[in-house]
């Protein structure tokens, strides 16, 4: 695969341009990232290194097999589960939305 899978440098200039810090019911900043993906499906593990949240697929691997990752409110404990634009993503205090490119 090339460098550009999954929109990987429009997704970048997207980031820059769409982070907006939001506050929590508790006063805590949360962040919702809009994702734009060029392809139908992009599994979970992918799609936090892509947004960046995480820095390898072994800590995605670990954030998810612990729960710590939701998809549409549910918690997926499946790194390979095949996520939608869309899809809510949560980890944290961070909110993914999966958009199509």
């Amino acid at each position: 695969m090339d460098g550009t899978s999954y929109g990987v440098l429009r997704v970048r200039d997207a980031l820059r341009a769409r982070r907006r810090p939001r506050r929590c019911l508790d006063g805590r900043v949360s962040q919702t990232l809009e994702i734009a993906i060029d392809t139908e499906t992009i599994r979970l593990g992918q799609l936090l290194k892509l947004a960046g949240v995480v820095d390898d697929g072994v800590r995605a691997r670990e954030l998810i097999e612990h729960g710590e990752v939701s998809v549409d409110g549910e918690v997926d404990r499946r790194r390979g589960r095949q996520v939608r634009p869309g899809s809510i993503v949560r980890l944290g205090d961070t909110v993914l939305r999966v958009v199509a490119a």
